[in-house]
């Protein structure tokens, strides 16, 4: 009898690639024996579903001109960035609901493949065609039987559910919807002085071989018996590939509560009930998820395109959240002048009062602009790159860690600072960057110019996100900050 292992949920495949032995041409092939070159297998990537490309680039990001009643200093600063794709809106609750679906018909199967629910092991993959072992992987091609299951398979099903003590309804019980993935840090793996073999530590021959296995930290988790999610960040001596081998577990569910702990002496009730489960917000922008909840739909979403293409175990690059630099290149669309997406300093047509974004425009006044909280995504018009709501809406989480010095740390080339703060770090060492302001802030807030930012756990009624994914090979053109 095979020994049954629970999986909790599906693993997401590790980001480490597997280089592609290339046959594509010969070391021995050429002219009359001239060097003619090699080569390589190449794959076009399809351009990912609603995203739109952003061509390189370079401009002067950060506050053109001082604002000393707001305290804004003038810092514009030069930086380029190579192509990537960005997500033309933001991500909203029906793109974000697909995830938290996934998470919960994961455990499903798991449970259904489990001898003490249902015991079908053809929801669970341990062989390959041939026989040998693997995994153990879900079944993702085994349907399951939400209609008319056995009594052993309504008790999988049930189980991630939940009676309300209250009111008796059923409904998901968020605090088992917990996704478990794996990164391999390429960055970390790359430092010259993490490298295996000391003789590549250093170069300068005048100087000996390293000895000392050089020190890494790497962050893992696990669930407890009781149920808790644990968090370790452990430093260690180097010793191999997978040091660099990050684990982490989110619960994913989206904090709906957000917009009663967001707003003191409010009504706010019916959005905690229906904002994120009615359908009739679908289409409007997903809020109440934090910064490791947005970084873990990333990764899922890289796994889920990596599945459906068959590219399982090969690196394709994957959905992140944008860096600054990134973000702020695609809301100003390359333009210096550029405050907000659009040209002015104003957020509306005075001549005709048109809104360009969904912010609050007046001392208790949310409705001027016909919208109470968020709006649908897309209900104003793009910026000159194809992209929606990057003024109001809801602000949105960026890939960079915030620090007072930041912009003295960064590089002019596809700037990016990142720390992954250990959980026994200061509370402050745990700060990301916010841009683009929301549908709770004044005009001045929504500039694509100045920064803000969150703690990476905070979970608002006011903050969504998008994705970004690199675009590999040649963009179209590059423009040029003006």
């Amino acid at each position: 009898m095979k020994r049954f292992t629970p999986l909790f949920i599906l693993l997401s495949a590790a980001v480490m690639p597997l280089l592609l032995a290339s046959c594509a041409g010969s070391a021995s092939s050429g002219a009359g024996g001239e060097v003619t070159g090699v080569g390589g297998s190449a794959w076009t990537e399809p351009t990912p579903y609603g995203m739109v490309q952003i061509d390189r680039g370079s401009m002067k990001v950060g506050p053109a001109k001082a604002d000393s009643l707001r305290g804004i200093a003038a810092n514009p600063r030069g930086v380029s960035v190579e192509s990537f794709w960005m997500d033309e809106t933001e991500i909203t609750n029906s793109k974000y609901k697909q995830f938290v679906f996934w998470v919960r018909d994961s455990i499903i199967r798991e449970r259904l493949a489990d001898p003490a629910y249902g015991g079908n092991e053809e929801f669970r993959i341990e062989e390959d065609r041939e026989g040998n072992p693997i995994g153990p992987f879900i079944n993702w091609n085994k349907a399951i039987p939400w209609r008319n299951p056995s009594e052993e398979e309504l008790r999988a099903i049930e189980s991630v559910y939940r009676t309300n003590p209250i009111t008796g309804a059923r409904e998901l019980d968020h605090t088992q919807l917990n996704y478990r993935y794996e990164v391999y840090n390429h960055t970390e793996a790359a430092r010259r002085r993490n490298r295996i073999d000391p003789a590549r530590r250093e170069y300068n021959t005048d100087r000996p071989v390293p000895t000392q296995r050089p020190t890494i930290s790497k962050d893992t988790a696990y669930i407890n018996d009781e149920g808790v999610i644990v968090r370790e960040t452990v430093q260690r001596e180097l010793t191999g590939d997978y040091d660099f081998l990050n684990t982490y577990i989110v619960n994913v569910y989206p904090d709906t509560t957000a917009w009663i702990n967001d707003f003191d002496n409010a009504y706010n009730e019916p959005y905690v009930r229906l904002y994120f489960s009615h359908g009739g917000y679908n289409d409007y922008p997903v809020v109440g998820v934090s910064w490791e909840q947005a970084t873990a739909f990333a990764n899922w979403r890289t796994d889920f395109l990596r599945r459906s293409l068959g590219k399982e175990g090969v690196y394709i690059e994957p959905f992140r959240l944008p860096t600054e630099a990134e973000w702020e290149y695609a809301a100003r669309a390359g333009e210096n002048d550029n405050a907000y997406p659009w040209e002015g300093d104003l957020p509306l047509t005075e001549d005709k009062g048109c809104f360009y974004a969904n912010f609050k425009p007046a001392e208790g006044n949310y409705v001027r602009d016909a919208h109470l909280i968020t709006a649908k995504v897309g209900t104003y018009s793009p910026n000159d790159f194809g992209l929606y709501d990057m003024a109001g809406n809801v602000s949105e989480w960026t890939s960079t860690a915030y620090t007072e010095s930041i912009d003295k740390l960064t590089s002019d080339l596809n700037p990016q600072y990142s720390y992954d703060a250990a959980r026994e770090d200061p509370y402050k060492m745990k700060r990301k960057i916010v841009r683009g302001g929301s549908w709770k802030d004044v005009a001045a807030d929504i500039r694509s110019d100045i920064r803000m930012w969150e703690y990476q756990n905070e979970q608002r009624s006011y903050i969504g996100f998008r994705c970004v994914r690199t675009r590999i090979g040649f963009a179209r053109g590059q423009k040029s900050g003006k």
